[in-house]
C-alpha cells in the first residue's frame, strides 16, 4: 500500500512539469565502471548537456568518476545499486565485504553475473539490505551530492520486497529513486546497430509526444583497448560492446540531437530538481 500511495503522489507531482511541454531525463549508467566510461562522461558533460549520472560504487574506478563529476554543474549524481557483475574477466564484489554477505557472492567472492544466478543462490534479504546500505553510505562519504538511486540490471528492484526496501532506504537517506517519479521509458538505442544509433535517437526524439515526462537511459563509453576487452556473460550480450558505447556517446554529443531538443523545446530535467521540489 505504501508503494502505491507514494507512486501516486509522485505521478501527481511530475504532472506539474508535463503540462507545458515534454520533459526528458537523460540518465547515463555505469559511471565508475572503468576508465573508458569515465572519459566518455567527461566528454558528454563538456557539451553542457544536463545529464544524470549513475555511479557504480563497488567498482574500482568510482573515485575517478566522482572526481570528474565534481567539476561540473550540469549533472545530477545517482547511485547505480549493484548486485551483479556481468563481464567474463572483469569482476567486482560487495562494498560490505564478501564474508558479511555470503549469499550474494560466488565462490570467488564476486557478485553473480546474471540475475538468474543471483536468485538461484537464494539471497538473504538482510544481506541485500546490508549491501545496499553500504553502497549508499560509500556514495555519501564520497563528498558529492547524491540526488537519486537506481538499479544495475534491475536486480535491486526485481521483487516487491526489494522495491519496498528501496523506498525505505530512499526515505532514510533522503534521496530519490529513478523511475519512481512517473517517468515513461523512452525507446532505447542500446541494441540498435552501432552504425545507426544517432539516426535512431533522432527518430525517437522526433516521435516524442509534446507532453509527458520521459526517461532516456544510456550506456556510453570510449572505444579503447580496456573497453574492447570486455565480454558480456549473457548469451544475449552485445558483441563489439566498445563500439556500441562509443556510438551512444556520439549520438548524445551530436549537433543533430542537441539542436532537435532545442527545436522541440524539450525540457531537460535532472533528478536533483525533482527531489528538491517533491
Amino acid at each position: 500500500m505504501k508503494r502505491i500511495i507514494l507512486s501516486f503522489l509522485l505521478v501527481l507531482f511530475i504532472h506539474s512539469y508535463s503540462m507545458a511541454a515534454a520533459n526528458l531525463i537523460i540518465r547515463c549508467d555505469d559511471i565508475g565502471m572503468n576508465h573508458s566510461v569515465n572519459l566518455a562522461v567527461k566528454e558528454l558533460l563538456d557539451t553542457g548537456l544536463p545529464i544524470n549520472c549513475s555511479v557504480m560504487f563497488p567498482c574500482g574506478w568510482y573515485l575517478e568518476g566522482i572526481n570528474i563529476l565534481k567539476e561540473y554543474d550540469n549533472v545530477s549524481v545517482g547511485i547505480h545499486l549493484v548486485l551483479n557483475s556481468e563481464w567474463q574477466e572483469y569482476k567486482w564484489g560487495p562494498v560490505s565485504g564478501q564474508e558479511s554477505v555470503p549469499s550474494l557472492v560466488d565462490s570467488n567472492g564476486f557478485f553473480f553475473p546474471t540475475r538468474a544466478l543471483f536468485e538461484a543462490n537464494k539471497p538473504d534479504f538482510s544481506e541485500v539490505e546490508k549491501e545496499l546500505r553500504a553502497q549508499i553510505e560509500r556514495a555519501i562519504r564520497s563528498g558529492i551530492n547524491i540526488s537519486y538511486m537506481d538499479y544495475h540490471m534491475g536486480t535491486a528492484a526485481s521483487t516487491p520486497e526489494y522495491q519496498d526496501l528501496l523506498m525505505k532506504l530512499a526515505g532514510e537517506y533522503q534521496i530519490g529513486i529513478s523511475r519512481f517519479y512517473g517517468e515513461e521509458d523512452m525507446k532505447s538505442i542500446y541494441a540498435v546497430d552501432f552504425h545507426c544509433k544517432t539516426d535512431s535517437l533522432i527518430a525517437n526524439i522526433k516521435n516524442l509526444p509534446d507532453t509527458g515526462t520521459y526517461l532516456l537511459v544510456c550506456h556510453i563509453g570510449k572505444t579503447t583497448p580496456e573497453m574492447n576487452a570486455l565480454t558480456d556473460t549473457h548469451s544475449w550480450g552485445l558483441k563489439e560492446m566498445s563500439r556500441h558505447r562509443q556510438a551512444e556517446l556520439d549520438a548524445l554529443k551530436s549537433e543533430a540531437f542537441q539542436s532537435l531538443l532545442k527545436k522541440k523545446k524539450i525540457n531537460i530535467l535532472m533528478y536533483d530538481q525533482l527531489l528538491e521540489e517533491k
